[in-house]
C-alpha cells in the first residue's frame, strides 16, 4: 500500500527544519509532527524513518541529487524516502521521478569513494583513520551508520532480569540478555514502553549497555556519598542510585534545571529517594565547594561531541565542527579539575564521555594525571574482571558498536590517594 501523495511534501518540510542544523534532530522532527496532528501513524513512521535515512546517508544520497528534475528540496525528500520505503511506496510521482529514483536507486555504491560512502564530514573520518587504521575506521563508521538496538536496564530494587524477562515475554517482546552488563536486555524492535507495566512500575529503564558500565566502573556501594557530576535526564544517577541500593545519598549535579527536569519523572518511577538533583552554574558553584573532599565517588559524564551515539543520533557528526572539539576540550579539563575538588583520600573518580576521539579521551586524562599526582589510574579490566564481567578494553574502558554492540563509550578510573 502505497503512502498518500503528501507525504513527500510533509517530508520535505521536516527535512527543511532539521537539515539548517539548528538543534537535535529528534527535537526538531517531533515538534513538527507535534505541529501536524492530522498526519496518521504510517505517516509519522515514514517521515521519520526519511529523516533518519538522509542523516546516515547524507553523503551518498547527496550525490544523485542534482541529476533529477523539480526543487531541489522535493528530490531531497524523494531521495530519503525511497532510501527508507523503497521507490514503490511512494506515490504521486511524475514518470520522470519515477525513473530517476529506479536509476539512482539500482547504483552500485562501491563505485563512489571511500569518502562519499563513509557518510561522514571529512574532519571526522581523518581522524578515525588516525585513531584505528582504514579497516578499523571502515568497520567503526559502518557501524555508527546503523541504527542501535533498544538497550534496557533491570531496576534491581524492583524486580529480577529473570522477573523482567517473563513480563516482556508475556508481552510478546523478543529480548537477548546484553553480554557484559548483568541487568541488561537488548531489543531488537521498539515496543511503546509506556503501555507496559513493567516500566511504568520502574521495573526497567532505557540505558545503552556501555552507559550501565559506567555505573559498573564507578562501584558505587551502600552508604556512601556519591555525586554524577554531569547527570543530564538521570540514565546513570538511577543506575548508581539502585547500585546503592537506595542508601547513602546521591547528587545529581547539572548546569541545565531543564535537563534534570526530566530526571523527575524517571525518579518517581524508580523508587529511589537517596538521590538530590541540584541545579550548578557551573563547575566551581559554592554548592560544589562545600562538599570538597567528603565524596566517595565522583562521575563525570561530561560534556562532549557525542560521536559515540551516532547510532541514535546522526546528526550529530553534521552539526559538529572541527572547532567544536578544541572547545570542548577546555571544557573538559575544567569540568574534570573541578570534580576532582571534591573526592575524598581513597576515593573513586570516574571521567568519561560518549565520544570515540582521543582528544576528547585519553588526552585529557593523561593531562589531569600529569596536572594531579594526587590520583592514580586504576585499570578497568581488572575491575570489571573482579565483578566478574568478562570484558577487557586494557586501562580504559573504550566500546565500540562494531565491537561490542554498545554505543561508543569512553572511561577512566581515577583513585584519589590515602
Amino acid at each position: 500500500m502505497r503512502l498518500p501523495p503528501y507525504v513527500v511534501g510533509s517530508t520535505e518540510e521536516a527535512l527543511r527544519e532539521i537539515l539548517r542544523f539548528a538543534g537535535p534532530a529528534d527535537v526538531t522532527l517531533s515538534r513538527y509532527l507535534r505541529e501536524h496532528p492530522r498526519l496518521g501513524g504510517r505517516e509519522r513512521a515514514a517521515i521519520a524513518e526519511a529523516v533518519y535515512s538522509l542523516l546516515r546517508n547524507r553523503s551518498v544520497l547527496m550525490q544523485f541529487v542534482d541529476s533529477g528534475v523539480g526543487s531541489q528540496m522535493r528530490r531531497v525528500a524523494l531521495l530519503a524516502l525511497a532510501e527508507a520505503v523503497g521507490v514503490d511506496s511512494i506515490a504521486g510521482l511524475v514518470e520522470q521521478e519515477s525513473d530517476w529514483l529506479n536509476r539512482v536507486m539500482a547504483i552500485d555504491r562501491n563505485s563512489l569513494t571511500p569518502a562519499v560512502r563513509s557518510n561522514f564530514p571529512d574532519w571526522i573520518r581523518e581522524r578515525l583513520l588516525a585513531q584505528y587504521g582504514e579497516d578499523g575506521a571502515s568497520q567503526l563508521m559502518d557501524a555508527l551508520n546503523r541504527p542501535a538496538p533498544l538497550d534496557l536496564r533491570v531496576n534491581a530494587l524492583k524486580c529480577t532480569r529473570e522477573q523482567a524477562e517473563a513480563a516482556l515475554t508475556e508481552g510478546n517482546i523478543a529480548f537477548e540478555r546484553t553480554p557484559y552488563s548483568p541487568l541488561g536486555l537488548r531489543l531488537a524492535k521498539k515496543p511503546a514502553l509506556q503501555n507496559l507495566s513493567l516500566f511504568n512500575e520502574g521495573g526497567i529503564e532505557v540505558q545503552d549497555e556501555g552507559s550501565q558500565l559506567l555505573a559498573q566502573v564507578l562501584g558505587a556501594k551502600r552508604g556512601e556519598m556519591v555525586v554524577d557530576f554531569c547527570a543530564g535526564a538521570g540514565g546513570k544517577t538511577l543506575a548508581i542510585g539502585a547500585a546503592m541500593r537506595n542508601t547513602g545519598r546521591l547528587y545529581a549535579f547539572d548546569v541545565s534545571e531543564k535537563r534534570l527536569a526530566k530526571l523527575k519523572p524517571r525518579l518517581a518511577r524508580s523508587g529511589l529517594s537517596n538521590v538530590h538533583p541540584v541545579v550548578i552554574a557551573h563547575e566551581n558553584d559554592a554548592k560544589v565547594k562545600r562538599l570538597a573532599g567528603k565524596i566517595d565517588r565522583v562521575l563525570v559524564d561530561a560534556p562532549c561531541s557525542g560521536l559515540g551515539t551516532l547510532r541514535r543520533n546522526p546528526d550529530m557528526k553534521w552539526r559538529q565542527q572541527v572547532t567544536d572539539v578544541a572547545e570542548l576540550n577546555a571544557k573538559q579539563q575544567a569540568i574534570l579539575a573541578g570534580a576532582a575538588r571534591l573526592v575524598k583520600p581513597g576515593g573513586r573518580l570516574v571521567y568519561a564521555t560518549c565520544s570515540l576521539l582521543v582528544e576528547e579521551n585519553e588526552q585529557v586524562v593523561e593531562a589531569f594525571l600529569a596536572a594531579h599526582s594526587e590520583f592514580l589510574l586504576l585499570p578497568v579490566n581488572e575491575l570489571l574482571s573482579l565483578q566478574k564481567i568478562t570484558l577487557d578494553t586494557g586501562n580504559y574502558l573504550k566500546l565500540r558498536p562494531d565491537m561490542h554492540q554498545t554505543d561508543g563509550f569512553f572511561a577512566a578510573v581515577l583513585e584519589r590517594r590515602q
